[in-house]
């Protein structure tokens, strides 16, 4: 393994320190991370090809090419199913009890991430995703941080069952940035 190779594995868990030790709303932690590396690269892009496929989504084909090609991937996601408390309304709910009865009763899953989801805990996932990739940037460390890959993520079950929201962030050290000039997806 190369000097660089092994770099991206320590950053990769240094990304994900910076997301866990993020701040939380109300202090409560809600953050799920899994860092993925050699073969879980290849199940995770090989996923997203076929769900681009099936859904007809361009961009989950070519966001596939980039995480099969990268050293690791960092995936980030949420248990947004559980309210803060402050009822705030935000979720579409008058109060938490009511957004955490909506989230109890089962419903055919319709979309690619479940809902309803609290808006203070999608704030902390943000703020988690961001301090991790600060943390790549500062390591110079190549990064993208995609939406199709945390569904991709949440297909294979990577962060739980309790997982309602994801993202991954694939990361690559080449001599130039394999995010950067990507094909154009309609």
């Amino acid at each position: 393994m190369t000097p660089e190779k092994t770099a991206v594995t320590t950053v990769a868990n240094l990304m994900a320190l910076a997301a866990r030790t993020a701040p939380k709303g109300k202090g409560v932690d809600t953050i799920i991370i899994r860092v993925l590396t050699g073969k879980e690269l290849s199940t995770l892009a090989t996923r997203l090809t076929e769900m681009g496929e099936k859904h007809g989504i361009g961009f989950f084909l070519r966001d596939a090419k980039n995480i099969i090609v990268s050293n690791a991937c960092v995936l980030i996601g949420a248990r947004g199913d559980t309210p803060v408390g402050v009822n705030c309304g935000a979720c579409g709910y008058n109060t938490c009890a009511e957004m955490a009865k909506e989230c109890k009763t089962k419903k055919k899953k319709m979309t690619f991430f479940a809902g309803p989801n609290c808006a203070i805990r999608m704030a902390d996932l943000g703020i988690a995703l961001g301090s991790a990739v600060k943390t790549a940037q500062i390591h110079n460390v190549d990064n993208r941080i995609m939406y199709s890959g945390g569904v991709a993520a949440i297909d294979l079950g990577l962060l739980g069952k309790d997982c309602t929201v994801a993202y991954a962030i694939p990361l690559s050290v080449t001599g130039k940035n394999i995010f950067f000039d990507r094909d154009v997806v309609k």
